[in-house]
């Protein structure tokens, strides 16, 4: 690529407490299968095979740590006390609902984690972090300090990288996090223009909105995030999504477009005036020619595109230029669905080749590839400067496969949740896997002494 700069994908390692407690009302998966036993050893060993698969077909492929789950520091501002596991336990007893939304293990899927704008982009060129706020869930507003200290952890020098606080945790500024954002351009190296979704203004009440199911990203925090990030005005778009489409399922944009150097892949309900948008970026692009592909809904319905989580793809880079989309194996399921990608790849066009992946567990709860990981452009000194342990090889891989097959159960219902040995087994779990990736003492009982029982 242009300048030596790649795309590395840095993937969410699922949490020991992966469970199905349905805490995200719009996101239909989530919603379907509350309180079903979840397996979460399963659950993390296929994001880990994902990982690899890319890995080893010459992707470069980075891992990011799950947070600490059950949140005891949040319980205990909710009014707990005593020990770690009592009051885990009291928890789980006297309120049920705030233990599960304090063990929540959402944070696996990283394009919540920020927004990041590649230094191409940026007026200090620098790579550009600011952590979601997630302010339309009580269990994800939880995330945002733990994030911020990952991603200044990982991405530490600050010749190349520039972290922002989290924006105010308040329904105006509600920020999603890159499954609202994509960056379009030509080469890595070569500035882009950055798509920014949202799905309300923020202090405007007039615009359309969706009437059953929240609109989580507005365009006041949208617009926050590029003045911090010092983009240019010219060369970023702000686009409504359909309220239509939130309502039937499409909690983020990464549900309904998803997009890669000049290619945007998007379903024909993605955007409130899906004509406007394609205009707008084309404008901002100038002479980069992009190629806009729109699904229309008489060859795959919303409903069957958030089914299948179809365009909650990656869209990836080949090095003979061609693109490869990476998508759950559901895709296959669908005769329409798996009928439309056959057409794609045979149209000679810039998607040349579709990998599906079975991320089972993950997608019962609402999450397919795309959702699974937070996209870095990185020059060579600035891919140099992160943190080592964090690259995805055979030899880590092999580790981590251990780790997970030691360390986590494969079966847990909410009302595991309750169980104040989940706790110390996370706990020990983390721990050594702060050794593995090199990352130090990352979570706070690794600094402050607590006791389990």
């Amino acid at each position: 690529m242009s300048n030596g700069k790649v795309e590395a994908n840095f993937d969410g390692l699922v949490g020991p407490t992966h469970n199905y407690s349905g805490l995200s009302p719009g996101n239909l998966a989530a919603t379907s299968h509350a309180m079903q036993p979840s397996n979460p050893r399963a659950a993390a060993l296929l994001g880990l095979a994902k990982m690899k698969a890319l890995a080893d077909l010459g992707f470069v492929q980075g891992v990011l740590p799950p947070q600490e789950r059950p949140d005891v520091p949040a319980l205990r501002r909710l009014g707990f006390a005593g020990s770690d596991g009592a009051v885990v336990a009291k928890a789980g007893k006297d309120a049920p609902h705030l233990l599960s939304a304090c063990s929540s293990a959402a944070a696996m899927w990283v394009a919540n984690a920020a927004t990041v704008s590649p230094a191409a982009d940026t007026e200090d060129g620098r790579v550009h972090f600011t952590p979601a706020n997630l302010a339309s869930s009580f269990h994800r507003t939880l995330e945002a300090s733990t994030t911020a200290r990952v991603l200044r952890t990982i991405f530490a020098d600050t010749a190349h990288f520039a972290h922002h606080p989290a924006l105010p945790t308040a329904p105006q500024c509600g920020d999603e996090g890159a499954a609202n954002h994509t960056r379009l351009g030509s080469d890595y190296g070569e500035p882009g223009v950055e798509l920014f979704v949202f799905g309300r203004d923020g202090f405007d009440a007039s615009r359309p909105a969706p009437h059953r199911y929240p609109a989580r990203q507005t365009l006041a925090a949208s617009e926050a995030i590029a003045r911090l990030h010092g983009l240019a005005p010219a060369r970023c778009v702000f686009a409504q999504q359909n309220p239509e489409a939130i309502d039937a399922g499409v909690f983020h944009n990464d549900v309904i477009a998803v997009g890669n150097r000049n290619v945007l892949f998007f379903h024909e309900q993605a955007f409130l005036d899906g004509a406007r948008t394609i205009a707008a970026l084309r404008r901002a692009l100038g002479a980069v020619q992009l190629h806009a592909i729109m699904v229309p809904a008489s060859k795959v319905s919303l409903a069957e595109a958030v089914a299948t989580y179809l365009f909650n793809s990656q869209l990836l880079s080949r090095a003979d230029g061609k693109m490869l989309l990476v998508a759950p194996a559901e895709c296959r399921t669908r005769p329409r669905v798996g009928a439309y990608l056959d057409e794609l790849t045979a149209s000679g066009g810039p998607i040349a080749e579709v990998l599906t992946f079975d991320l089972k567990q993950s997608m019962q709860n609402g999450g397919g590839p795309a959702c699974l990981r937070l996209r870095v452009v990185l020059d060579p000194a600035a891919r140099a400067a992160v943190l080592p342990g964090v690259w995805i090889a055979a030899a880590l891989h092999a580790q981590l496969v251990a780790w997970v097959e030691r360390h986590y159960r494969d079966r847990l219902l909410p009302a595991d949740l309750a169980d104040p040995g989940l706790l110390d087994e996370s706990r020990t779990a983390l721990d050594r896997l702060t050794q593995l990736l090199q990352l130090g003492s990352l979570y706070p009982f690794q600094r402050e002494p607590g006791t389990v029982e």
